[in-house]
């Protein structure tokens, strides 16, 4: 059972990797923003690609069923893939593309192989929290076929190239999506040859029940009782509280967002999937990391959410930057498992920072639109035991777009990428820094920016003491202010600066440990001023001792 369960591993694995080597679009093939799964008939999550994002992956764990409902089993036939974005179905945006494929054994469904990936463009308003209803945002795509009997649906795909700006990238990662789930489930039958078993029932039950006892044991292991923390963001208009309680009991957690703010006009709105898909990945984090992620690990995992409110915000609700307000789902629950784990939590991280350019590229006299979506972010909060990590996506774990790629894909210029010095909230252990980004046009060609970026207002929190991160700002090399959120206009000659912010420090700043705080100055990370305003006390100690600051 073992050597099965890890082989689904790889399996899954390699149907990530093959959606990477064959995808178009930098999203997907730099970034890694997607998601890989093995399912059994009941459409239960036996496994998942190392390669992927907690929000794709958990949302998509408690995907099948609606695809389920609208294909049943007795009407597969080999060759079929399936297709859907709705976000309330999946992960919580137009923008990412859920693409299942059955396996079959002979002429018999066998399990699933599951992959969501986000695209460049999906159309509508572009990609941004400018949206008054979901109907505004793009290209809606209901649970239909995407290949019936190995024949791709090709009114399908017309439509879809019909209504994005980047058809080719759009259609391409579609394409992968299909060729990823046929590679997965050629290895699933492979392997079930191998072992000679016709059938996963019985491996599937082994892994969710030893999964599920696992994680019962960490939690009942645990501290039993209520914590609450909040956490405010930004929001669009008007700041946003997430609320959390947690309740550890002797059979599971729950976690309950009642007086979380209520849901916005702007497309900042979280669907349920996607905050229970943060929820398990926030309290998988501090209770039992090593465990394997499928169903059996998520079932002691519960998410209350009250209905209305910006993390299950109803249909229509504008949803498209949900990932805005999702994000700090960790941070809430970081701050009431700080009160429950022995050793601490983190402090507040700096979130992501995903720009989203577009304009017009001028060919053979022609006008022709480009999208461009990259992934920055600013510092991780300091930890119990360490500094926080610098310009590290979390908790989405994505990669960073390479600049030469996006200078090949994009008409745009990175002038500078550097570390912002003085970010990291001051603490015995410092926030990470956050970074300095400019981008200018490359032709001279105005261009506009879809922002969705939070902690401008509202910083990283320290902890135990811990400063609190510097705040992001967003502005123009003319000294333009920028707002955190919409879309907004770059001139061609105008150069796009991005500060983004810290993470929040963990512990006192006088207990900081001089040979870091040493270590801090020669690298820049931190400034003499600040030493002397932040450190007096390891800046004394280094001074007496005769070492260099």
């Amino acid at each position: 059972m073992q050597v099965m369960w890890d082989r689904l591993i790889s399996v899954v694995e390699e149907q990530a990797q093959t959606l990477i080597r064959t995808s178009f679009s930098p999203t997907v093939r730099e970034a890694g923003d997607l998601s890989a799964g093995v399912f059994d008939l009941e459409g239960r999550m036996l496994a998942q690609a190392v390669t992927g994002t907690p929000g794709h992956v958990n949302s998509m764990a408690v995907a099948i069923a609606p695809f389920l409902a609208e294909f049943p089993l007795e009407t597969m036939r080999p060759g079929d893939a399936y297709i859907t974005n709705d976000p309330w179905l999946v992960s919580g945006h137009l923008h990412d593309i859920t693409v299942v494929t059955p396996a079959f054994l002979g002429d018999r469904p066998v399990a699933f192989l599951a992959s969501t990936i986000h695209v460049v463009d999906i159309g509508g308003r572009g990609m941004g929290p400018d949206g008054a209803q979901v109907y505004e945002e793009g290209f809606y795509i209901p649970v239909m076929y995407l290949a019936r009997g190995g024949e791709m649906n090709d009114d399908l795909l017309r439509l879809l190239r019909a209504n994005t700006r980047e058809p080719a990238q759009v259609e391409g990662d579609v394409f992968s999506a299909c060729a990823a789930g046929e590679e997965g489930a050629r290895r699933l039958v492979a392997m079930m040859e191998e072992f000679a078993i016709t059938s996963i029932a019985g491996l599937a039950s082994h892994i969710i029940d030893s999964s599920r006892s696992a994680m019962a044991a960490q939690i009942a292991s645990m501290k039993r009782g209520r914590y609450r923390h909040e956490v405010t963001g930004d929001g669009y208009d008007a700041p946003v509280t997430i609320a959390a309680t947690l309740d550890v009991g002797e059979d599971g957690i729950t976690a309950d967002f009642a007086g979380t703010s209520g849901a916005s006009k702007f497309g900042i709105n979280v669907v349920y999937n996607y905050t229970a898909a943060y929820v398990t990945f926030a309290i998988k984090c501090a209770v039992a990391p090593d465990l394997p992620n499928n169903y059996g690990s998520m079932l002691p995992i519960r998410t209350v959410a009250p209905e209305g409110s910006i993390l299950n915000a109803q249909k229509p609700s504008p949803v498209a930057a949900r990932h805005v307000i999702g994000h700090m789902v960790p941070d809430a629950l970081f701050g009431c498992l700080h009160q429950v784990v022995a050793e601490g939590m983190p402090a507040e991280s700096s979130m992501m920072w995903n720009p989203m350019l577009r304009g017009l590229r001028h060919v053979d006299g022609r006008a022709l639109p480009w999208e461009y979506y990259s992934f920055h972010s600013g510092g991780m909060g300091g930890t119990p035991g360490a500094d926080g990590l610098s310009a590290t996506v979390f908790p989405g774990g994505v990669k960073v777009v390479p600049i030469e790629v996006a200078e090949t894909v994009a008409p745009i210029r990175y002038r500078r990428k550097e570390f912002r010095p003085d970010s990291g909230g001051a603490g015995r252990y410092r926030g990470g820094l956050g970074q300095v980004i400019e981008i200018e046009s490359a032709t001279g060609d105005p261009f506009e920016i879809q922002a969705m970026f939070d902690r401008i207002a509202h910083p990283a929190l320290g902890r135990e003491g811990g400063g609190d991160g510097a705040p992001g700002a967003l502005r123009t090399s003319e000294g333009r202010r920028l707002r955190g959120k919409g879309l907004q206009g770059i001139e061609g000659s105008d150069v796009l600066v991005m500060e983004l912010p810290g993470g929040g420090g963990f512990g006192a700043p006088a207990d900081r440990d001089p040979a870091a705080l040493a270590e801090d100055l020669a690298e820049g990370r931190v400034s003499r001023e600040a030493a002397e305003r932040d450190y007096p006390e390891a800046l004394a100690r280094l001074e007496r001792e005769g070492r260099k600051a």
